[in-house]
């Protein structure tokens, strides 16, 4: 079958299985999430915070490629939870930097392991030479998740 379909018609169709197929196991994982009562984009801003190390609201807001008043309105109940610490710019004493604080480092150690243990389990079910074909697309899925291919 695949003999008789055009490059296109087989870029689209591994598309569009793709497509389906990162979904749902995207959704597992969702699931596996602990339950700490976060939005996706309260979780975004400090996963940020912990890779890129202390920044402005500014700075975070063009991390995430959203508004300012969102940033605010996010960091603002982050605040109140307890998982961000503000503290006074070197450079510009009106600004304020914000930092995760160890709650969050912890919250987000928990959230990872949770979801971690999930798929090691679902990988327990393959076999040796499917994990391997997993780890061989691994950075492909990496790739393709970072492109600018919109």
């Amino acid at each position: 079958m695949l003999n008789n379909m055009s490059t296109t018609e087989q870029r689209t169709n591994l598309a569009s299985d793709l497509r389906v197929s990162v979904a749902r196991l995207a959704r597992r994982l969702r699931t596996a999430r602990a339950d700490h009562g976060l939005t996706l984009g309260q979780i975004s801003m400090l996963v940020t915070l912990e890779k890129h190390g202390a920044m402005t609201a500014g700075e975070l807001a063009a991390h995430e490629g959203i508004r300012p008043p969102s940033v605010t309105r996010t960091l603002a109940t982050l605040d109140e939870v307890g998982l961000i610490a503000r503290s006074v710019g070197d450079a510009d004493r009106r600004q304020s930097v914000i930092t995760i604080t160890p709650a969050a480092e912890a919250l987000l150690y928990e959230d990872r392991r949770r979801r971690d243990a999930l798929l090691a389990d679902l990988l327990e079910g393959l076999s040796p030479e499917q994990r391997q074909v997993l780890a061989d697309a691994a950075p492909l899925l990496d790739h393709l998740a970072g492109s600018d291919l919109a």
